[in-house]
């Protein structure tokens, strides 16, 4: 028995899955905006203790924490470029391009 024209038309509109990598792509951007966010607290609270006149030692502590935060989310966000370069490239050249580039960024960057 054939599908009616009406039931084929609602199966053609469902929206298909997203594949694995859309999916590890948007985990991952969640993950870097919410350490982000965390930054953006640490930040706050750094700026809070500067005026305050909180001692030095309390202030650099503070700092080098947001700075391995932030080291952290850029890994994590280059950790993406990687994978998206393994998963997208249509032929093993282009892999390697991608992958390459993804390289030189955290070599000018890291």
């Amino acid at each position: 028995m054939a599908a009616s024209p009406a039931k084929t038309a609602a199966r053609a509109a469902e929206p298909a899955e997203p594949s694995p990598a859309a999916t590890y792509r948007s985990e991952h951007q969640r993950d870097v905006v919410n350490r982000l966010k965390r930054i953006e607290g640490q930040v706050r609270g750094l700026i809070d203790m500067v005026e305050q006149g909180r001692p030095c030692e309390d202030v650099a502590q503070q700092m080098s924490a947001a700075r391995k935060a932030m080291d952290k989310a850029f890994y994590r966000m280059m950790a993406c470029s990687v994978m998206e370069a393994v998963s997208s490239g249509d032929s093993e050249a282009e892999t390697f391009r991608e992958v390459e580039r993804s390289a030189r960024i955290l070599e000018k960057y890291a």
